[in-house]
């Protein structure tokens, strides 16, 4: 069963934000491939510094205010087919969910790493900068 993503932003009195965000639960060699990759994400992305999100979870990372969400370890797309074509940007590829534009998983060894992009960003400039971390931890497309 997949997991929906919830990305809520909630905003603090002093107009700082945390952004809610389900953890995944990453399984066997993707465990310590999610913690890498997390060291190997920018502090800064598309223009917005990383934010904080709550739960606390070493799977997730944000950029401002949920304007960008990243969760490593995530199932395999439910909606992803077998015959479906990915987008390869630097080495990855990605997978566009047809019902979910703002939407992306990179389907990677040994963990899906999934990316919620905000219509305020491009997402083509967005993925191009993950894909050299999410390509470092990869082993190879799956």
């Amino acid at each position: 069963m997949r997991a929906v993503v919830v990305v809520v932003v909630l905003f603090a009195l002093a107009g700082c934000g945390a952004v809610q965000v389900e953890p995944p639960a990453p399984q066997g060699e993707a465990v310590a491939a999610c913690e890498r990759l997390r060291g190997l994400l920018p502090q800064r992305l598309d223009g917005v510094d990383r934010g904080t999100s709550t739960p606390e979870s070493p799977y997730v990372t944000v950029w401002g205010e949920g304007e960008i969400a990243v969760r490593c370890g995530v199932p395999r797309p439910a909606r992803m087919a077998p015959t479906d074509q990915l987008q390869e940007i630097n080495g990855v590829g990605w997978f566009a969910d047809p019902e979910r534009p703002t939407l992306f998983t990179a389907v990677a060894d040994p963990a899906y790493v999934e990316v919620t992009i905000a219509g305020t960003h491009v997402a083509a400039s967005v993925l191009a900068d993950l894909s050299g971390p999410v390509g470092e931890v990869s082993a190879q497309p799956r």
